[in-house]
């Protein structure tokens, strides 16, 4: 009609016959029939030569790629050849390098104090002289008697000592004091250009207790070292140790069930329970190292009885006893204490009291921190109470990072370098928590979060907690990132993260 075109009744059924009305209306258009379309019009115009209708070619759309979906948290996806061999094809290895359980000899008194940081300074002046420094180190009391003669860029000095009372001045410098045996000297380490060395350790600051080599040259008055260096243990990158492919089993890590606590998350705990006898990649998982805090305790803090629903402390272990069991028999457990647990405050701590382990089977009970090796990888399980003398004294760190924390205690070579601060430590003959031998995995908890990252070789794991938000953290408006199992493969190095939320 709109080609001026009016069907007959007649030829109603030929016009739904065509399999297009284009060329009609064309032909009718190029000889100009309008009027009343009857079947010998029809007729005339499908006898016209059709005009070939020129049309455009569209380009064949390709079949898009499959897209992986995103894990919950934003995980990374795992591959399942990474874990090649089961648990139960390979006998338990494990061998505990450093444990304080049964080797602590402290008394508390001051000499006791003195040893530890003089065994502290003696330890990791060693580590320090391995780097290629630019002059031989000499001691403090030595460089102040020579200060007239040090007083000259040209001739420079380096002294190993420990940090204190270490500030941001108002210009934005570093202002410390290095001390050994001998003596102690003001220092000065001065803003620069953002690439000029040593502006990281400007900004992030110094902690005190640090053990640090110092380069540099006095002022005119003797009374302040101008710092042109500064010196921590060096590890440029550490080569993995790996298990045999015969024995490419996994490792799991978790921390911080706080099991007693009104926010524990027992239904997450039961879906990774199931977990652990469905999943393929469970059934490579042949040890399961919880980090410390695996009851909530009691007394631990004011008011806590209030967050409690099971308040005896012996009943808290024996049903955290009763809920390992749950795991598979091919799992061996290692369980470390933590701030929370029925132990000494004072790090190192012990392993938790044999009275409180009766209700264990496959589990073995070590200290915090402990240094073990399984099948030959050398594994730092550390509970990370000292994280928090980190955020405090590290502008680099917070709570919500800190994988951070756990770089600065690999560059420092030490768990709890701060004496006084919020970490109890004891004053050993000899300080333990030196971290003596680079780990292949290191592991801490503590704080709730989860983080997973390879630093200078090593394979970093924060641990996932089990407890959901506290009132505490949710006053400080810190978000914890709850139950996600971290797996690591003792041969490949793979690592898998798993949540049950």
């Amino acid at each position: 009609m709109a080609a001026g075109l009016l069907p007959a009744r007649s030829v109603r059924e030929k016009l739904l016959a065509l399999p297009s009305i284009e060329p009609l209306l064309q032909a009718a258009q190029s000889s100009g029939s309008k009027g009343v379309l009857d079947e010998a019009m029809l007729e005339t115009l499908l006898a016209k030569p059709q005009e070939k209708v020129v049309a455009r070619t569209i380009a064949p759309i390709a079949e898009p790629e499959p897209v992986t979906p995103a894990r919950i948290h934003d995980l990374d996806h795992y591959r399942l050849a990474d874990f090649p061999v089961q648990a139960k094809d390979v006998d338990a290895e494990i061998t505990v390098h450093f444990d304080i359980t049964g080797n602590s000899v402290t008394e508390g008194k001051k000499g006791d104090i003195q040893s530890f940081f003089n065994d502290r300074l003696k330890q990791l002046r060693r580590i320090i002289l391995d780097r290629n420094l630019p002059n031989r180190p000499i001691a403090v009391n030595e460089a102040v008697r020579q200060r007239k003669q040090l007083a000259d860029r040209d001739n420079q000095f380096t002294i190993i000592g420990l940090v204190s009372d270490s500030k941001t001045t108002k210009n934005g410098h570093l202002l410390f004091t290095i001390e050994d045996s001998t003596g102690e000297v003001r220092c000065l380490l001065s803003q620069r250009d953002e690439d000029s060395p040593n502006q990281d350790i400007v900004h992030a600051g110094l902690m005190n207790d640090d053990v640090i080599g110092v380069s540099g040259f006095f002022n005119s008055s003797g009374e302040l070292v101008y710092v042109d260096d500064i010196h921590f243990p060096p590890l440029s990158k550490h080569k993995r140790r790996t298990a045999g492919a015969d024995q490419a089993v996994s490792a799991a890590f978790i921390s911080d069930l706080h099991l007693g606590s009104k926010t524990f998350l027992e239904p997450q705990w039961h879906k990774m329970i199931r977990w652990f006898h469905d999943d393929p990649l469970a059934k490579t998982i042949r040890y399961l190292v919880i980090s410390g805090d695996g009851v909530d305790g009691v007394g631990i803090y004011p008011g806590q009885d209030k967050h409690l629903n099971i308040s005896d402390l012996f009943n808290q272990y024996s049903r955290l006893g009763e809920m390992l069991q749950e795991l598979p028999d091919w799992v061996e457990v290692l369980l470390l204490p933590g701030n929370h647990d029925a132990v000494r405050p004072a790090e190192p701590q012990p392993a938790i009291d044999p009275e409180l382990q009766t209700d264990y089977n496959n589990t073995l009970f070590v200290g915090n921190p402990c240094d073990f090796s399984l099948h030959g990888v050398r594994v730092l399980s550390y509970h990370g109470v000292s994280i928090m003398d980190f955020v405090s004294s590290l502008r680099t760190v917070t709570f919500e990072t800190p994988e951070e924390a756990m770089k600065a205690m690999i560059d420092r070579r030490h768990l709890a370098p701060s004496w006084g601060g919020k970490t109890p430590l004891s004053p050993e003959p000899e300080d333990r928590l030196v971290i003596q031998e680079i780990p292949d995995i290191f592991v801490t908890g503590h704080v709730h979060g989860h983080h997973i990252e390879t630093y200078k070789g090593v394979n970093l794991i924060h641990s996932s907690t089990w407890q959901d938000q506290t009132d505490y953290q949710r006053m400080l408006g810190f978000q914890p990132k709850p139950c996600i199992l971290t797996v690591v493969n003792l041969h490949t190095h793979a690592t898998a993260a798993i949540p049950f939320v």
